[in-house]
């Protein structure tokens, strides 16, 4: 961890928190992840639809707005970048808007890369109760061996806390969940 100052917004409205990084040596198409602790640090309000952040100063409202071309760019730049390095196994999926014109630009589509969702590795079904073949569950097939057989074994020993259909759910103290339909009982329901 290493704390740092972070000014946000422009002149005449900017404020400055001193605030916890924790730095992590991974490939990543970002270079700062801002959380729910770093906004509370500015009491801000965020816009992800218009891409701005908005924060109280003394004299006003100070704000931080995104260039959604830029950010974009930035994007895909790391993106081609983790490529070339061979470090990110990625996929591509189609860009569908539905409300109008997209305004960010879509990438020039990559040649070699399917327009389809495709998983990463095979997944191998794993039975977790022999005589009952309903009761399955699914492991990743590039898992080191041993370590497999730990995840099953540790899976088939602790098999009773899923809940294989819904009558596995009676029981349940309803302080831990319950569902509750709000209606208005003098609202006649429509068909």
């Amino acid at each position: 961890m290493i704390s740092l100052p972070l000014t946000l917004g422009t002149i005449p409205l900017p404020k400055t928190c001193l605030l916890k990084f924790l730095v992590v040596d991974i490939p990543s198409a970002y270079n700062i992840i801002l959380g729910r602790p770093t906004l509370n640090a500015f009491r801000a309000s965020i816009s992800t639809y218009h891409m701005k952040i908005k924060f109280s100063v003394i004299g006003g409202v100070g704000e931080a707005q995104a260039d959604a071309l830029q950010a974009h760019k930035c994007y895909v730049e790391a993106i081609k970048r983790e490529k070339k390095r061979g470090l990110e196994e990625t996929t591509k999926i189609e860009n569908s808007n539905k409300r109008g014109k997209d305004p960010v630009p879509s990438p020039e589509p990559d040649k070699e890369t399917p327009a389809t969702v495709q998983p990463v590795e095979e997944l191998l079904t794993v039975e977790l109760t022999p005589s009952d073949p309903g009761n399955v569950t699914k492991t990743g097939s590039k898992m080191m061996e041993d370590v497999r057989d730990q995840v099953v074994n540790y899976l088939r020993k602790n098999k009773d806390i899923f809940a294989w259909n819904p009558q596995d759910l009676e029981g349940i103290d309803p302080g831990v969940i319950t569902h509750h339909l709000n209606l208005d009982p003098s609202i006649r329901p429509v068909k």
